[in-house]
């Protein structure tokens, strides 16, 4: 009889353990009880006009959508008056570390984003298995990465990179991309501008770009030159992608200085007529005339101690009142000042300040020296997507305004283009680049990454002086069914997904 008893006790504890895994199982994949946004408009991402209805999810899934009557065990929201949209893609994001420290995302899902792509610009996590494994089960949205140029780079060549690669280190990083595109990695990124990639030659990249080309991957690129030399540096991307057979997306696109303001046109005929002789090309873009990066751009030359090139760098920009030092490890009270305030501060000029702070280490600064015009130029494009180039503790307001602003100044207030439009850039456009078949659109079966948001309010208000400060109009966001942003704030729910090229 003790014995029959404690075959009970074991079997019911055994019971319990699987009921408790198999609703553990339900909730990682999103809510059991059917939610319907009624009376929505909705903007399905492909394009086409807004229309209005209902949208039932269950189970993570989108499960229909028309005009159709409620069951008694759905949750309505009433959508009267706003816009459901499909949760929005960031193809370029700088949230790696902030991922890891701060898993609920708020600037991200304050704006809508549901899906970030980190690893742009030629650096990235390594090994990624490693740091998606820190990610998987903590954090509120979906993530895929890229491999990065620079990074394999340094893998193999250590600090000397300074110089052209051998045939055999290219032959050792064209095996970390392949490892790393085997490993899930949706594509190579560069970042040619910065030191460890600016010696890479148009070789280089072509061998490791035909190494993600055998997975199906994509050639990201922040280009050589973004300013006097965009256009050439443009005509490099295409004849890496062309070589390597694999399509080509051009990091936040744009005229970087004074000297080239206008020339957008210039770039965008190139990208036209390589695009309808069949090549596949496509652009990002963040919507602000003001560029991120390490003070070291200014002077292309990498010559920081000449005088005459760091003035020259200084006069293309503008002058020293448009860069604003964001974060200078070595001198902390310049963070927040322009290179002209530290100059006289410190009774001296800005020329000295970039040397020294050169010689300290450097700094990260945004450079206000792009041209509205421009800007509206790159985004009319049907082949230009809405980018960040921001991400988690930013000090650029693009971290947390990028996709609003878009919403509510270039659509609403400027008229650039229509809100579909608009959220075709932010959605189904970087879900068909990156081969996404699951997201990016309301569709029947298809993930529930949604996002509701009143299109007469929605704006961005996050600045360079406060560059953290949430969005206003995003009413509720979900990821996978799960709600992530509801009523201004985080849930604290994390049931994003960690993605993986297929």
């Amino acid at each position: 009889m003790i014995s029959l008893i404690m075959n009970i006790r074991i079997t019911l504890s055994f019971a319990f353990v699987v009921i408790i895994i198999l609703l553990l199982s339900v909730a990682a994949i999103g809510q059991t009880k059917p939610i319907v946004f009624v009376n929505a408009t909705i903007i399905d991402g492909s394009g086409r006009a807004a229309f209005r209805g209902n949208v039932r999810i269950k189970n993570g899934k989108i499960e229909k959508i028309g005009t159709f009557k409620l069951s008694k065990e759905d949750e309505m929201i009433d959508a009267s008056g706003l816009v459901l949209a499909p949760g929005f893609i960031d193809i370029h994001n700088h949230s790696e570390s902030g991922l890891v420290s701060e898993g609920t995302a708020a600037n991200q899902v304050s704006q809508g984003l549901t899906t970030i792509f980190v690893g742009p610009d030629g650096g990235s996590p390594f090994p990624i298995p490693e740091y998606l494994a820190k990610l998987d089960g903590r954090i509120a949205v979906n993530v895929g990465a890229f491999i990065g140029h620079a990074t394999v780079r340094e893998q193999v060549m250590k600090n000397d990179y300074l110089r052209k690669a051998t045939d055999d280190e290219i032959r050792q990083m064209a095996e970390l991309v392949r490892q790393s595109m085997d490993d899930g990695a949706f594509g190579l990124s560069s970042g040619l501008e910065y030191d460890v990639g600016f010696s890479a030659t148009t070789e280089e990249l072509i061998a490791l770009a035909k190494a993600a080309a055998k997975h199906h991957g994509i050639y990201m690129t922040h280009m050589r030159d973004e300013e006097e030399g965009m256009v050439d540096a443009l005509r490099e991307a295409i004849r890496i992608g062309r070589e390597a057979k694999l399509p080509v997306q051009i990091s936040h696109i744009k005229m970087g200085n004074r000297n080239v303001w206008g020339k957008s046109a210039e770039a965008i005929a190139l990208i036209d007529e390589t695009r309808r002789a069949g090549f596949d090309i496509t652009a990002d873009a963040y919507p602000y005339t003001a560029w991120a990066s390490t003070i070291t751009i200014l002077v292309p030359s990498r010559k920081h101690e000449d005088r005459a090139e760091i003035t020259d760098g200084l006069s293309d920009v503008g002058g020293a009142d448009k860069v604003l030092v964001t974060s200078c490890p070595a001198h902390r009270d310049y963070d927040g000042k322009t290179l002209e305030q530290i100059a006289k501060i410190n009774n001296t000029t800005p020329v000295d300040v970039y040397i020294q702070i050169v010689k300290d280490g450097g700094a990260s600064v945004v450079c206000n020296s792009m041209n509205e015009a421009d800007v509206k130029a790159f985004y009319q494009q049907p082949w230009v997507m809405a980018s960040s180039d921001g991400g988690i503790g930013s000090r650029h307001p693009r971290g947390t305004g990028t996709f609003t602003r878009v919403l509510g100044r270039f659509v609403r207030e400027n008229k650039w283009f229509s809100l579909e439009e608009a959220v075709r850039k932010m959605s189904a456009m970087p879900a068909a680049r990156l081969r996404l078949k699951d997201r990016g659109l309301i569709k029947n079966g298809m993930r529930a990454d949604l996002v509701l948001f009143d299109a007469d309010k929605v704006i961005d208000r996050a600045t360079f002086a406060e560059p953290q400060v949430f969005s206003d109009g995003i009413k509720t966001v979900f990821v996978n069914g799960v709600r992530v942003w509801d009523g201004g704030k985080i849930t604290n729910n994390l049931p994003g997904m960690i993605l993986r090229s297929k």
